[in-house]
């Protein structure tokens, strides 16, 4: 089979699934080609659609690869869908990023940063499907254990974890705040 026809094949995959399609499932379909040829051809494809003014571009996210809206497109997309911007409330930005930087972690520990009950905010975005449920720990009582989900990494545009800010904390001062506070590139 011929490259040109590959990537038409890959593009229509990909265009077709409302979830990252990962390397696995492309695999499946076509069967004798080599993982490291198919990576190969992603990446090409993803360096043409990124180089072409198009609207839209190809990247690899969450464990797979989507077409997504270029972002300087996002407000034209928005007034045609009359998409309301997905917002989240600074407890639930709060909480998921605590989740995000120390997961696996327990509601203690989060509710030990925070200093307030979690349990509200972590049940939203539990059915926010933005993180999920590890697992129990074996001590006292089994509590659960949190981590991000794919849709956390779909929605931030991550490939994975490793493409978190890294945190630096400075010594910000504000008129508000006179300590040290936290600051992201």
């Amino acid at each position: 089979m011929e490259e040109t026809q590959i990537k038409a094949i890959l593009e229509a995959l990909i265009f077709v699934s409302e979830t990252p399609v990962g390397l696995e499932q492309i695999r499946e379909v076509f069967g004798d080609l080599p993982r490291k040829d198919l990576q190969r051809i992603l990446e090409e494809m993803a360096e043409d659609y990124n180089q072409a003014s198009r609207g839209f571009t190809l990247i690899e996210v969450s464990g797979g690869y989507q077409f997504r809206t270029r972002p300087e497109y996002g407000d034209w997309v928005k007034k045609l869908k009359k998409i309301k911007p997905f917002s989240l409330s600074q407890p639930s930005l709060e909480t998921l990023a605590i989740v995000a930087y120390k997961q696996p972690v327990l509601r203690t520990e989060i509710e030990k940063i925070r200093g307030v009950d979690s349990g509200g905010v972590l049940r939203t975005l539990l059915e926010k499907n933005l993180i999920k449920i590890l697992g129990k720990k074996d001590v006292p009582g089994k509590p659960l254990v949190y981590g991000t989900s794919k849709r956390f990494l779909e929605m931030f545009g991550l490939k994975d974890l490793s493409g978190l800010p890294t945190l630096r904390f400075g010594r910000t001062r504000t008129a508000s705040s006179p300590g040290g506070t936290p600051s992201f590139p």
